[in-house]
C-alpha cells in the first residue's frame, strides 16, 4: 500500500500521521468526506472480491467507492500501516423491523489507543462521523447524531440513534477479530441475493461538511444544514451525469 497516495486521496497531505485519537477521527471524517459508500459494482456486473490489492486500485487508483467490505477492508489495512493496533469484527445489520441480520452481513473496526477502544466504520453510510469510544450506556453526541453502545445479549454489543424520544438499532456486534475471509459468504450474498438490498438498486451516497449527498436510481437527495432537496432521476443518462458530477465517477460498463 502507498499510504501517501492513500492519504492524498482522502484530502491528507501529511505523512507523518501519528497513531492517535486526533489522527483516527481526522482519518475517519476524511474517508467519509471523499469516498463514497456505494454498491455500483454490484449493477455493473463487475464481482466484487475480498482482496485488499483490489480494493486498493478501486478506492485509491480509480478514486470510485465501495461496500463495506471494501471501505473498511482498506481502511483497517490503513490504520495497520500508520501504526494502530485495530481489528476487524463482524457486525449484524437491524433490519429496522425488529429483525436482524446474519452474521458477517457488516464489516467494522475495533482499534485500540491506550486503554480505550474505539468503533471506527467508513462503510455504512449515514453512520457516526467519528469514532465511537467503546464504552456502555453513554450518549457520545456526533455531528450525525446521538449514540449509544449497550449489551444486546451475553455475547453482542448493540449500537443505537437516537430517534425521537427513542433508540434505533443500526446493528448489533462482537468484539472477537475476524479475518476478512470469513465475510467471503456473505459478501457473495450482498453481490448476487435477490433478498440482499444491495441487489435491487444503484446507491451512491457521501457525507458533506454541512450534511449529506445520496443518488439512487430514482432520485438524489441532498440534505445542508438541516434543509432536504430532492430531485426526481428519470433515465440512466441522468443517473451517470449526476454520478459524474457529484460524486467524480464516471460509469464506463455495461448496465
Amino acid at each position: 500500500m502507498n499510504v501517501k497516495s492513500y492519504l492524498n486521496r482522502i484530502g491528507i497531505e501529511k505523512t507523518d500521521t501519528a497513531a492517535d485519537l486526533e489522527s483516527l477521527k481526522m482519518l475517519q471524517r476524511q474517508h467519509l468526506l471523499t469516498v463514497p459508500f456505494e454498491n455500483l459494482d454490484i449493477h455493473w456486473k463487475r464481482p466484487i472480491a475480498l482482496d485488499g490489492k483490489r480494493f486498493y486500485d478501486k478506492i485509491i487508483g480509480e478514486k470510485r467507492g465501495g461496500f463495506c467490505y471494501e471501505l473498511n477492508g482498506l481502511f483497517y489495512e490503513l490504520l495497520a500501516e500508520i501504526g494502530f493496533q485495530s481489528k476487524i469484527i463482524s457486525a449484524k445489520v437491524s433490519k429496522g423491523d425488529g429483525e436482524i441480520g446474519a452474521e458477517y452481513d457488516h464489516l467494522a473496526v475495533l482499534t485500540r489507543i491506550e486503554d480505550e477502544e474505539y468503533l471506527v466504520d467508513v462503510g455504512f453510510g449515514s453512520f457516526t462521523a467519528e469514532p465511537l469510544k467503546f464504552v456502555l450506556n453513554v450518549e457520545q453526541k456526533d455531528d450525525n447524531g446521538v449514540f449509544l453502545i449497550r449489551k444486546f445479549n451475553e455475547i453482542h454489543f448493540e449500537v443505537v440513534k437516537k430517534d425521537g424520544d427513542d433508540w434505533r438499532c443500526e446493528y448489533i456486534f462482537t468484539s472477537r477479530e475476524r479475518d476478512l475471509i470469513e465475510f467471503a459468504e456473505m459478501c457473495q450474498f450482498h453481490q448476487t441475493s435477490p433478498e440482499s438490498h444491495f441487489t435491487r438498486g444503484k446507491v451512491c451516497s457521501l457525507l458533506m461538511p454541512d450534511g449529506r449527498k445520496t443518488l439512487t436510481d430514482d432520485k438524489f437527495i441532498e440534505t445542508k444544514n438541516g434543509q432536504k432537496k430532492e430531485i426526481a432521476v428519470n433515465s440512466g443518462e441522468q443517473f451517470d451525469q449526476i454520478l459524474a458530477s457529484d460524486f467524480c465517477i464516471k460509469p464506463n460498463f455495461n448496465r
